[in-house]
């Protein structure tokens, strides 16, 4: 037996977690998405994991628009999935990746800035916002 969510259907051995919202979504056999994500208007295929903080990024002012994640396919958490957008069987979406081009099946998607550290920023950050409150 399937469970239903508002518009979505969520078949058996899926699993959606705490503070998971499906709106218009296909969840396939065994997918999961365990905690913090909106998944609206998708297609999720069987085995795929959907990690925390994920969203499909479905609305562009104007239209919806349809997010589609293969068989077997894992999104690292907090990623953004900005739609119309396909992510392919088996593919990887690395952790904290903004994913605006379809990722072929088997492929491995990274969309990140380089981190870059600025030493003794925070003091000098304190030091001006103590002045402010001074003023």
């Amino acid at each position: 037996m399937r469970a239903f969510a508002p518009a979505a259907d969520i078949e058996e051995e899926a699993h959606i977690g705490n503070f998971v919202e499906t709106k218009k979504t296909h969840v396939g056999k065994g997918a999961k998405a365990n905690h913090l994500a909106y998944l609206g208007d998708g297609e999720i295929g069987a085995g795929a994991n959907v990690g925390a903080g994920t969203i499909f990024c479905n609305y562009d002012g104007f239209v919806k628009h349809v997010t589609v994640i293969g068989e077997g396919a894992f999104i690292g958490s907090d990623s953004q999935l900005v739609a119309p957008i396909r992510i392919g069987n088996g593919a990887y979406v690395a952790t904290g990746t903004t994913v605006t081009q379809d990722v072929p099946d088997d492929a491995l998607a990274i969309g990140r800035t380089k981190q870059e550290n600025k030493l003794g920023y925070a003091s000098r950050l304190k030091g001006r916002l103590a002045a402010r409150k001074k003023k």
